[in-house]
């Protein structure tokens, strides 16, 4: 065994002692007094050993990207690569949701009490209702808002009610989108990483965000989608600042930028690694404008229809806390958190993350590649490092930090032996999906 290989199995293994060990506190804890709210610590889940339709799926599409994903990674044409990442991306996740039934898994995740479907109707007059939406926000105030609607700016809601409006109401077509919509951040990061590293680096990384144990919970959750939104905004930032076609790119990364914090209030954070794209781009000034210029777009549209964004996040922080951010202890889930993203990421990514560190301490002997990549994980670790600390996530981070755990994936182009790294992924994800019922 060489010394970067022993040196990524104690990275590893440090990781799952930091996950047996917020299971086994958060256990304790439970039985104590049942602060965590939550079935499985440190994720939002409950022990139901089960297999289902996606099944067999999951362990062929797992079994294929193994066997074939780094030689199609490295010889397919790059804008099939694309297309074959998202695609692959899509059946990886539909499979793995699959695995809890077509209506537990998917076509009734979006429509529980705590979902967006569940205040379609009162969408019938949208000004009106963004006029109106901060008044709903606090529990105690006239048909309060449920917790995710409440939890978001009401972007992430309107998506669905529009989807209604085309036509393709209800869970079912509600759960098919963020799957298929999320599935495409495999090829926006891969289009960042090329634009901004190398080809190779991307290529590399290819199969490791195809068959990612955050599959689990992008399908179904909202979040899956978010990131996806978040993904494509910093890819045609990174095509902007490198001068691919930089005024439609740039007005594009803008457009998108906007309507993420309209989705998250956490997405804010995004603002992290739109600057470190500016920081590795060579063409940064002469876009600028046109960037603003799409940025402004999303956030004018909801202030002229009557939507306060700072007054529903002051409003939100509030409500969070009036739930379960109100009783869930930080000083636990301040690290479980970073347990729950270990389960996110899996352990290439820990590897990889152990590798880019190297890379990064070994500055000047790095190829620029490697040390850009590093610069763009590191953005991406800072994002969730802040969100962490704010304490505004406390536990189901596994779904609510993937805008920034995606990112993360990429680590598993610094590794060699991927199809051995690619199996401990694949097995991750299925038995988490296996033995778990999760709640997303």
């Amino acid at each position: 065994m060489n010394r970067d290989l022993r040196r990524d199995l104690y990275a590893v293994a440090a990781a799952a002692l930091l996950v047996v060990t917020a299971a086994l506190v958060g256990i304790a804890i439970k039985r104590a007094k049942d602060v965590l709210h939550v079935g499985w610590p440190p994720l939002y889940a409950n022990w139901l050993p089960h297999t289902g339709p996606g099944t067999p799926a999951a362990i062929a599409v797992a079994v294929a990207v193994v066997a074939y994903g780094p030689t199609l990674a490295a010889r397919l044409p790059w804008r099939p690569l694309l297309w074959t990442a998202w695609a692959t991306a899509m059946a990886w996740t539909f499979s793995l949701a699959l695995v809890d039934g077509w209506h537990r898994g998917i076509a009734r995740r979006l429509t529980t009490r705590y979902e967006y479907l569940q205040v379609i109707d009162r969408f019938d007059d949208i000004p009106h209702t963004l006029r109106d939406f901060t008044r709903h926000i606090l529990l105690g105030s006239p048909d309060h808002w449920p917790p995710h609607v409440a939890g978001h700016p009401p972007g992430a809601t309107l998506t669905f009610v529009l989807l209604d409006r085309i036509g393709l109401g209800g869970g079912a077509w509600a759960g098919a989108f963020v799957i298929a919509i999320g599935a495409s951040t495999a090829a926006a990061v891969l289009v960042t990483v090329r634009t901004l590293t190398s080809e190779a680096l991307a290529r590399r990384a290819a199969p490791f965000l195809v068959l990612a144990p955050a599959a689990v919970w992008a399908g179904t959750s909202a979040d899956g989608y978010f990131a996806a939104v978040a993904a494509w905004a910093v890819a045609f930032l990174a095509l902007a600042v490198t001068g691919h076609r930089p005024r439609a790119t740039a007005f594009a990364a803008g457009l998108l930028l906007g309507l993420t914090v309209y989705l998250s209030y956490g997405l804010t954070l995004l603002a992290v690694m739109a600057a470190t794209v500016l920081l590795l781009g060579s063409r940064r000034l002469p876009v600028l404008p046109y960037g603003i210029a799409g940025l402004g777009v999303v956030p004018l549209a909801f202030t002229l229809a009557g939507f306060n964004w700072w007054e529903a996040y002051q409003l939100l922080v509030e409500r969070y806390h009036q739930g379960a951010g109100g009783f869930r202890p930080y000083g636990y889930w301040v690290w479980a958190n970073l347990a729950c993203t270990v389960l996110v990421v899996g352990p290439a990514t820990v590897a990889g993350l152990r590798r880019t560190g190297t890379r990064l301490a070994q500055w000047h002997a790095s190829p620029a590649a490697e040390r850009r990549m590093g610069v763009l994980l590191c953005a991406a670790l800072l994002m969730l490092l802040i969100a962490d600390l704010s304490g505004m996530s406390k536990a189901e981070t596994e779904r609510i930090w993937l805008p920034f755990a995606m990112w993360l994936l990429a680590a598993g182009a610094f590794l060699d032996r991927p199809r051995v790294w690619l199996t401990a992924q694949a097995a991750l994800s299925l038995l988490l999906n296996h033995l778990l019922l999760t709640g997303w």
